[in-house]
């Protein structure tokens, strides 16, 4: 396990030194930013970012610096910051989550879940892309929305698009992290609002498979189907979808179970959007199972597939969907624990340096925390490691402050009770910002 983090710290560290080594490719003015030798070069600016917690900057910079006399001031921090692209931070999350290879799978599937989540940033009426005006008497405000591809059984993020909220669009995005995905076999999951069938022929087209939750009923994808007048059914259809208008394909669009006609205005990556009647296109095939499974006694899912019905039943796509709550838990550690929602810049750029640094550190503390080996104990529950001391340790981790074997006898030794089937209703509140001049230091 000391193994382990050494491996994961040097990994990281590496990376960051061998992004600096090619700095102009991530700097704002390319062969000016970095050139000099300062207390804050482009290593040390990462390396700041990633351990940032909730603490104003200068408390932030007093802790990096173990409150040294030659502690650089917070303008000389933002300055050195606001030469760095967010490209930067980014392209660092990706290759830092590419470097760790599969270690669990389900059935052989590399087990994922899309999915995405609203950012409150501070307010600022000149980003037209998050900016959202005062109506009604409540105040205006400003949204990003990240969208992220979670490896549920590995528990890490292994891609994520983040868009002013304004902007934002969900299936897009999906579509984006997929074609670029450099994973070979995997099952997507997806919640309702990712359904659709260019999203659904992008997976597809990738070799990997799906498992969509979609809308039961009128506007969903599956409205114009004929689906069994029951409430458990599993039924494959074999679907073709054509954008032609010609006599011939009118003929066989009667078969709507089989056959289906895309309107000029539906994004579809695999068809032109116009085409010549005399211009022979071949129908799209995109196979696929609806499912409809009872989840409780009184509420029923239905989901979309193009797994086998052999080995995955519907009580097996019931199970899978089930895991999809993974990436739920991950986004609340990622805002209340890792701290997402404490920015310390008003910028969109800084923001986004945030959120990718925030990511990084998250995948830094779950590689680090999955590995330590907690003892069994005699007591009525299991226990897990404390993610939220856990991420703390491994901080330190990354800081110096802590070696690799203090790190794995503290994460083992902090730990907390599994109580599955806990739940309870989710009261939701406004919450205002808290200036830094207010936050615990």
């Amino acid at each position: 396990m000391t193994h382990r983090i050494r491996n994961v710290k040097r990994t990281l560290k590496k990376l960051i030194r061998e992004a600096s080594d090619i700095s102009w490719l991530f700097a704002r003015r390319p062969g000016h930013d970095f050139t000099r030798k300062s207390k804050l070069g482009f290593e040390k600016t990462i390396s700041i970012l990633l351990a940032m917690e909730g603490r104003s900057i200068n408390n932030e910079l007093l802790k990096y610096f173990n409150c040294s006399e030659n502690t650089p001031t917070a303008s000389a921090f933002i300055q050195c910051r606001n030469k760095l692209l967010p490209e930067a931070m980014e392209t660092l999350f990706r290759r830092f989550t590419e470097s760790f290879g599969t270690e669990h799978t389900y059935k052989g599937f590399r087990l994922l879940a899309v999915d995405g989540s609203d950012i409150r940033i501070p307010t600022n009426s000149d980003d037209g892309d998050s900016f959202f005006p005062s109506k009604n008497g409540s105040k205006a405000y400003n949204l990003m929305h990240l969208n992220a591809m979670y490896d549920l059984l590995n528990r890490i993020y292994t891609d994520a698009i983040v868009e002013g909220s304004q902007v934002c669009d969900e299936q897009r995005a999906l579509q984006r992290m997929v074609d670029r995905s450099p994973i070979r076999n995997s099952l997507l999951l997806a919640d309702r609002g990712y359904e659709g069938y260019n999203s659904l022929a992008h997976v597809q087209e990738k070799g990997w498979k799906f498992l969509f939750r979609i809308k039961d009923g009128a506007g969903g994808i599956v409205s114009g189907l004929d689906l069994p007048d029951a409430e458990e059914f599993d039924v494959f259809f074999d679907m073709h979808l054509t954008r032609k208008q010609s006599n011939e394909v009118k003929a066989l669009l009667k078969d709507r179970n089989r056959y289906k006609k895309l309107t000029p205005d539906c994004n579809f990556d695999f068809l032109p959007s116009r085409s010549r009647y005399s211009v022979p296109i071949k129908p799209f095939a995109l196979p696929f199972r609806v499912v409809r499974f009872k989840v409780s006694d009184s509420a029923l899912e239905t989901v979309i597939t193009n797994l086998d019905p052999k080995d995955f039943p519907p009580s097996e796509l019931k199970k899978l969907y089930a895991m999809r709550w993974g990436i739920e838990t991950s986004f609340r550690s990622l805002k209340y624990t890792v701290g997402l929602l404490h920015f310390h810049a008003k910028k969109v750029e800084h923001i986004r340096q945030e959120i990718f640094a925030r990511l990084i550190m998250y995948n830094f503390s779950e590689l680090i925390t999955s590995h330590v080996v907690i003892q069994k104990r005699s007591n009525k529950y299991a226990y897990k490691a404390n993610f939220s001391a856990a991420v703390h340790i491994c901080r330190q981790v990354f800081l110096g402050n802590v070696s690799p074997p203090q790190a794995e006898t503290l994460i083992a030794k902090t730990v907390s009770p599994i109580r599955p089937g806990r739940s309870s209703p989710r009261r939701l509140s406004q919450k205002s910002s808290v200036s830094f001049i207010y936050r615990i230091a």
